[in-house]
C-alpha cells in the first residue's frame, strides 16, 4: 500500500515542474511545445514498437484516424497551457489547470454518454466560486493576471477534452498504441505552428535544451507514466484528488525560484476550489472515473 501512495506522491511532484520549466524557458511557447512534444515521443518510440510487435495486427487505419482529433485537442491544450504558465503565478495556474476533476463529469456526459449527479454540479458551482475570488483579486489589486487565469482555465477546458476522447476510445488494444501517436501527431501540429517563431529558437542554447528535454521526461513522461500506474492500483477519485494538489508543490518552488509569495485571498479561494474538487472526486462512482493525466 505505501509503494502505491509513493508513485502517486512522485507522480504529482513530477508534474508540478511543468509550470516552473515553463517559466524558466525564454523559448516562444509554440516552438518549446512542439519540441517538448517532439522529444517525448521519441523517448516513447521504443514502447510504440514494443506495443506495435504486440498487437500490431489489432492496431487499425480506423484506430489512427481517431487519434486526430485528440491530438489537435492535446496541441491547442498544450500551447495555451504554455502561454498560461507564463502570465500567472506558478501556483495560481498549476491550480487552475488541475481543476480537471470538476469539468470532466460534463464532458463525459456529452461525450460519452455519462450520468452527471446532483453533487458534480454543487461541486464544480464551489470551484467556480473559488476561480471567481482568484480572478477577482487580480482585476482589483493587479497582483496577477486575469487574462493569464482565463488561457488556464481554457488549457484545463481542452485537457479534460482531452481525457474524456481517451475514455470514448478505451477500446484501442493498448493505451499506448492510443496516447503515443496522439502525441506524435500533436507534435507535428505545433510544429508547424511554431514555424514563424522557429528562428527565434536559440540552438546553440544547453540551458534551453536541458529545460525542454526535462519537460519532455519530468512531467510528460515520467509523470503521466506514474500517474497511470497509480491509476491501476488506487481508486481513481483519490488520484484524481491527489493530482489536483500539484499546485502546492508548484507553489513552494514558485516561492524559491522566483519569489512568488501568494497573498492571504490565494490560500482562501484555494480550500473553496480544493472542497469543490472533493466533492466531485468523492462522489463519482468508481467505475465511471476516466483516466487520469496530469501537465
Amino acid at each position: 500500500m505505501f509503494a502505491r501512495y509513493l508513485l502517486l506522491f512522485l507522480g504529482v511532484f513530477a508534474c508540478s515542474t511543468s509550470a516552473v520549466l515553463i517559466r524558466m524557458s525564454a523559448t516562444d511557447p509554440f516552438v518549446l511545445t512542439a519540441l517538448r512534444l517532439l522529444i517525448a515521443a521519441v523517448f516513447l518510440a521504443p514502447v510504440l514498437r514494443a506495443e506495435m510487435r504486440r498487437h500490431g495486427a489489432a492496431f487499425t487505419r480506423d484506430h489512427l484516424r481517431r487519434t486526430r482529433l485528440p491530438a489537435l485537442v492535446l496541441a491547442i491544450h498544450m500551447v495555451s497551457w504554455t502561454l498560461g504558465a507564463r502570465m500567472t503565478a506558478v501556483a495560481q495556474s498549476t491550480l487552475i489547470v488541475n481543476l480537471v476533476p470538476v469539468a470532466l463529469p460534463f464532458f463525459l456526459f456529452w461525450i460519452a454518454r455519462e450520468n452527471i449527479n446532483r453533487a458534480e454540479v454543487a461541486g464544480t458551482v464551489l470551484a467556480i466560486v473559488g476561480l471567481l475570488m482568484l480572478s477577482a483579486k487580480d482585476a482589483l489589486t493587479g497582483g496577477g493576471s486575469v487574462a493569464g487565469d482565463a488561457v488556464c482555465l481554457f488549457s484545463m477546458l481542452l485537457f479534460a477534452l482531452y481525457l474524456a476522447l481517451g475514455r470514448r476510445n478505451r477500446d484501442f488494444p493498448s493505451v499506448w498504441l492510443y496516447v503515443i501517436p496522439v502525441y506524435g501527431q500533436a507534435a507535428l501540429i505545433c510544429l508547424v505552428a511554431a514555424l514563424p517563431w522557429i528562428r527565434t529558437f536559440e540552438a546553440g542554447s544547453g540551458r534551453e535544451w536541458a529545460i525542454m528535454v526535462g519537460l519532455a521526461a519530468i512531467p510528460t513522461v515520467c509523470g503521466h507514466s506514474l500517474l497511470n500506474a497509480a491509476m491501476r492500483r488506487i481508486r481513481g477519485q483519490i488520484v484524481s484528488l491527489c493530482n489536483s494538489s500539484q499546485f502546492l508543490f508548484a507553489g513552494v518552488m514558485g516561492y524559491f525560484l522566483f519569489g512568488e509569495v501568494p497573498r492571504a485571498v490565494f490560500y482562501a479561494a484555494s480550500a473553496i476550489v480544493l472542497a469543490g474538487v472533493a466533492i466531485v472526486a468523492f462522489s463519482t462512482p468508481a467505475e465511471s472515473g476516466a483516466q487520469e493525466e496530469a501537465l
